[in-house]
């Protein structure tokens, strides 16, 4: 899947010229004394004026919707100290198409189809879309079948890039831009608006890797792999606190099957629609294949979730690194492969990004049963 450029220099002048045109078309957490105290405060702020919207973490999301993302979605709907300002729909998992009509079906179910949905990019910014259909099943949500599925005419008339770029502006400072997708409507966005990371609170990725352990390719995560020229912008571009859930650490931070029935056996519409979206992956999971991907084991690996849960509760992450982090993009095998600098050897580097390493399960667990209650 890998796209070998035999010259840079050709490579380049056609990245740039894709970006134009495409562009044309359409906190840092708080790991001191202080900020845990100050982190706190905010979150127990938040939780007790939780039926203020005045006092509501904004999230906005940006997915491909499988199911993970879906899993996410729900996280975020069943927070009470958190307003989803809309969902923005780009290619990945499946078509984009399929991703509006996944996001809309996932409202449904939570009772919240007034949440925008707005469609994105259907392709990267170069060569060819690739598909999870493996994992996710062709139609991103396992392929059940849902005759009662929102109409497709619920999206909203305005692309995603403006959507993101207006709903940012109009809500400077307090915007966490959770993105769970290959991040071309994000590179978008900021070649049409470069202030628009300097707007956000934060911004909270799945996406890259750290050990070069490859799903996709030999050494690219599935979303970096998906668009690596929007991966580079991405996390050269965008100066606001950026955090990153990565392949290895979602996998490190597994949950267990025992847990996977558990939170699908509650007598819920929302937990009886998860288990037959859900149904497909949980059989791939235990793939031979899979086993081969999946680091430390199998289990339940919900990927997307560890970025929400960490954009609404600032405590979550116990534990991270500091580094600057960015993309290859000419490499033979490598290419989509995240860099991560541990010693400084970029000195004109990017800013640097914070790498989750540890995070608060028993939080985890809670969050994810709330989510289908």
């Amino acid at each position: 899947m890998a796209l070998i450029i035999r010259s840079v220099v050709t490579k380049s002048q056609i990245f740039w010229r894709c970006v134009e045109r495409l562009s044309s078309a359409d906190h840092r957490l708080f790991w001191s004394a202080r900020g845990r105290a100050q982190a706190c405060k905010d979150f127990t702020s938040s939780i007790s004026h939780s039926g203020s919207t005045m006092s509501k973490k904004k999230v906005l999301a940006d997915v491909d919707c499988g199911t993970d993302d879906a899993q996410a979605i729900m996280l975020a709907l069943a927070a009470p100290n958190v307003e989803l300002l809309g969902v923005t729909c780009v290619h990945g998992n499946t078509a984009v198409e399929n991703v509006c009509k996944n996001t809309l079906r996932v409202l449904q179910v939570c009772n919240k189809l007034e949440i925008p949905v707005f469609k994105g990019a259907a392709k990267p910014i170069l060569g060819n879309s690739i598909s999870a259909g493996h994992f996710h099943g062709m139609d991103g949500l396992g392929d059940a079948p849902d005759p009662n599925a929102p109409a497709a005419d619920l999206v909203q008339k305005e692309g995603a890039v403006s959507a993101m770029i207006r709903i940012v502006n109009e809500n400077p400072g307090e915007v966490s831009l959770v993105a769970t997708a290959p991040l071309t409507n994000l590179a978008l966005a900021v070649k049409m608006d470069p202030s628009l990371p300097s707007k956000l609170r934060g911004l909270y990725i799945m996406g890259g890797n750290t050990e070069s352990r490859g799903n996709t390719t030999v050494c690219a995560e599935f979303n970096f792999a998906a668009d690596p020229e929007a991966a580079y912008i991405v996390l050269n571009e965008y100066n606001c606190p950026t955090y990153l859930a990565c392949w290895e650490f979602t996998c490190y931070s597994k949950l267990s099957w025992d847990f996977c029935d558990a939170w699908l056996a509650q007598d819920t519409d929302k937990a009886r629609f998860m288990a037959r979206i859900f149904r497909h992956s949980i059989e791939a999971s235990q793939s031979e294949r899979c086993e081969k991907e999946f680091v430390a084991g199998t289990g339940f690996v919900s990927c997307d979730s560890y970025a929400m849960a960490a954009a609404i509760d600032d405590s979550f992450v116990l534990e991270s690194d500091e580094y600057p982090v960015s993309v290859e993009l000419a490499g033979t095998h490598t290419r989509g492969m995240m860099v991560v600098d541990t010693v400084g050897f970029m000195k004109k580097s990017p800013k640097k990004a914070f790498i989750m390493k540890k995070v608060d399960m028993k939080k985890f667990e809670q969050m994810m049963m709330a989510s289908l209650k």
